[in-house]
C-alpha cells in the first residue's frame, strides 16, 4: 500500500511512519516536525517566521503537490494540517483529495468537534474545554474558541470531516466528540509506541522518587500543567528528602525523552482521561503515568486487568492527595512499573497499531 502522512503531532505520524515501512508498506511524511519537538520526517515543511514565512511555504507546497498524488491514502493528522490560513488550505485539501484514492482525518487534538462540543454539548465530566457543566474560562480556552468557531477554520474542518473516507481518533476523548456527528466512519485506534528495545524490568523501591513534568511553552494553565506543578512543588516542600522534581520546557524530542529517561513517575494533562503519547512513551520506560486514567479507558481498549495509570481528578487536591499516597506507599512503585510496560506493549506498540490502520484502510479502500 502506498501511504501519505501530512503532518504530525507528538510523534504520532512519525511511529506510524515506521511502522508502516516495518511491514511492507510505501510511507511517505511530509511535516514542519511539530515545531520545536522537531520529529522525524521524510519532507520538511516548517515555517519560516513572518509574512515571507508564509509565502515561501506556500511555495513550496505547491511545488510539492506534483509529488503527493497517486497514493492509496491520504491521511492528515488535523485539519489544519500546514502552517498555512485556513483559507489557503482549501484548495490544497481539494487537491490531495481528487489526486489520491482515499482520505482519511485524523481525530488527534485540537479542533472545530474538540473545541465546539466541549464547550456546548459537554459529553465529556471534564475536558479542556469545560468542568462539568462549567466552561472553563482560561485565556488558553478562550483563545481556541475564538480561532475555532465561527471561523475559515471551522469551515475547513467540516468540510474535511464530511468528506473524509475515514476518521480516526487516537483518544477515547476524540472518538466521543466525532461520534456524535460521524458515528459511522470515526474509528477509534490507540496511539503508536515503538518500545524500548534494552529496558530495566527489575524495579526497586526508589530511595528518592524522581518526578517528571513537562511544560508545553505557553499551555500550562489549558493543560493543567501549572497545578500539577503546584502539587508536586507542594509534596517536594514536605518530603524534601524523599523527592525529586525534574522540570523541562520547550526543548526538541531528543532532549526530552534522554531527560525524561530514568524518572518514577510522569505528570502529564490533568484534564484527559486518557494518556496521550509522551505519558505512553514513558510507561513504556516503565515510567509511573499520573494524569488521565479513567475507567472509559480502559473500556474503549478492553483492558479488565491492568490498572497502572494513577488517575487524578481535574483540581489540585487529587493531584496533591495521589501523590503524597505513594510517597507514603512507595511499595506499590514496582507494581505499577511493571504493569505500566505491560500496558503500553499489550495495547500500543507500534506494529500492532500500524495493523490496526492497515485493516481500517483496507476497508474503505
Amino acid at each position: 500500500m502506498k501511504i501519505l502522512l501530512i503532518g504530525e503531532y507528538s510523534n504520532v505520524h512519525a511511529t506510524l511512519a515506521r511502522g508502516f515501512h516495518q511491514i511492507g508498506h510505501e510511507v511517505t511524511l511530509v511535516s514542519n516536525g511539530d515545531f520545536w519537538k522537531n520529529y522525524p520526517r521524510d519532507i520538511d515543511v516548517s515555517r519560516q517566521p513572518g509574512k515571507w514565512g508564509g509565502i515561501k511555504l506556500m511555495a513550496k507546497i505547491y511545488s510539492l503537490l506534483p509529488k503527493l498524488r497517486g497514493y492509496d491514502i491520504v491521511q492528515v493528522i488535523n485539519p489544519m494540517f500546514f502552517e498555512l490560513r485556513a483559507e489557503r488550505i482549501f484548495p490544497i485539501y481539494k487537491y490531495l483529495k481528487n489526486s489520491n484514492k482515499r482520505f482519511v482525518l485524523g481525530a488527534m487534538g485540537m479542533d472545530w468537534y474538540w473545541v465546539h462540543t466541549n464547550t456546548y454539548r459537554k459529553p465529556l465530566r471534564y475536558s479542556d474545554f469545560n468542568i462539568g457543566d462549567e466552561v472553563r474560562k482560561n485565556a488558553d480556552a478562550v483563545k481556541e474558541r475564538k480561532d475555532w468557531i465561527g471561523t475559515a477554520k471551522e469551515r475547513l474542518n467540516k468540510l474535511i470531516a464530511s468528506e473524509s473516507d475515514a476518521i480516526v481518533a487516537g483518544l477515547y476523548e476524540y472518538k466521543v466528540c466525532y461520534d456524535m456527528y460521524f458515528p459511522e466512519k470515526t474509528t477509534f485506534i490507540p496511539f503508536p509506541i515503538e518500545l524500548t528495545k534494552q529496558i530495566n524490568h527489575d524495579f526497586k523501591i526508589p530511595e528518592k522518587i524522581k518526578i517528571f513534568i513537562g511544560i508545553s511553552k505557553n499551555r500550562s494553565e489549558y493543560k493543567g500543567t501549572d497545578i500539577m506543578m503546584m502539587a508536586a512543588e507542594k509534596i517536594k516542600d514536605k518530603y524534601p528528602n524523599r523527592i525529586k522534581l525534574i522540570k523541562v520546557e520547550g526543548v526538541p524530542f531528543a532532549k526530552y525523552e534522554q531527560l525524561m529517561n530514568g524518572s518514577d513517575l510522569i505528570l502529564d494533562q490533568l484534564y484527559s482521561y486518557t494518556p496521550s503519547m509522551n505519558p505512553l512513551l514513558a510507561m513504556s520506560k516503565g515510567i509511573i503515568c499520573v494524569g488521565g486514567g479513567e475507567n472509559e479507558n480502559y473500556q474503549i481498549i478492553n483492558e479488565k486487568k491492568l490498572r497502572p495509570i494513577i488517575n487524578v481528578q481535574p483540581n489540585y487536591n487529587s493531584v496533591y492527595e495521589e501523590l503524597e499516597k505513594i510517597v507514603l506507599h512507595p511499595e506499590i512503585i514496582p507494581k505499577l512499573k511493571s504493569e505500566s510496560i505491560e500496558y503500553v506493549k499489550r495495547h500500543h506498540d507500534y506494529i500492532k497499531v500500524s495493523k490496526q490502520y492497515i485493516d481500517m484502510y483496507e476497508k474503505i479502500l
